[in-house]
């Protein structure tokens, strides 16, 4: 559904044309996880969902995939307007999977229109 994005988001990646933020790098740590089990779930991994920011109008992406050891992780993304990759949070327990859950039906109904 969103292989474009995730090959740019990938390219980004191989290119080091990202940046993390400090809660994302707070996260990352909180979780034992580094910045290669970062990129490796990128890297390996699919696109769950996109959400767009009220504010900048900007399109968010939660990825999930597997770390270097083979856990899973999630990683949430988003492109900004310089072009740089920004990795905004990451998840070793995959937190995300709540607000997954309650927006899967949406989700679902979404990708059977493409």
């Amino acid at each position: 559904m969103f292989d474009r994005i995730l090959r740019e988001i990938r390219d980004k990646i191989r290119k080091r044309e990202y940046v993390m933020t400090l809660h994302a790098e707070e996260e990352m740590n909180d979780d034992g996880l580094t910045i290669y089990d970062v990129e490796r779930c990128i890297l390996t991994g699919k696109i769950l969902e996109r959400q767009k920011d009220r504010k900048t109008a900007e399109w968010k992406y939660r990825i999930n995939g597997k770390s270097i050891a083979g856990e899973e992780v999630e990683v949430a993304v988003k492109l900004s307007p310089t072009g740089k990759l920004v990795i905004m949070g990451t998840s070793k327990n995959c937190c995300f999977k709540k607000f997954h859950a309650k927006n899967a039906k949406k989700m679902q109904r979404a990708q059977r229109k493409l």
